[in-house]
């Protein structure tokens, strides 16, 4: 049996998805850019606040979904332009400390919806 989680702690779906599905005590986020979940607005005044909103937003899930940042086993970064690696490794690290760090790609895309520069999507344990 799966359940569907959505918050108003992040952003809500723009289409036919819902924010996680947890199943078999796992959770699986949807991608997440950086939208503003308290005004709607997307947040790209540079890629350090971006990558901190969209990871603010995935917490945010988490949290709603029964797990937190130490349960995520598995992360998927999509980028728009790999020169920002370093700048988003940085922020992410925040977030995600070498004691509990998931599994990990980061992948270079022509583009993400509503044109930004990275989406983040993980699987958690609950």
């Amino acid at each position: 049996m799966k359940k569907l989680v959505n918050t108003p702690a992040a952003p809500m779906p723009i289409g036919p998805y819902n924010q996680a599905v947890v199943h078999n005590s796992l959770v699986y986020i949807s991608g997440q850019i950086a939208i503003d979940p308290a005004t709607g607005d997307l947040v790209l005044d540079d890629i350090e606040a971006e990558t901190r909103q969209v990871l603010q937003n995935l917490k945010a899930i988490l949290e709603a979904s029964g797990s937190g940042l130490a349960k995520v086993l598995k992360a998927t970064v999509f980028v728009k332009d790999m020169n920002m690696f370093g700048r988003i490794n940085a922020v992410y690290g925040e977030y995600f400390k070498p004691e509990f760090a998931p599994a990990r790609e980061l992948v270079q895309v022509s583009e993400l919806p509503k044109f930004v520069n990275i989406e983040i999507s993980v699987i958690a344990g609950v």
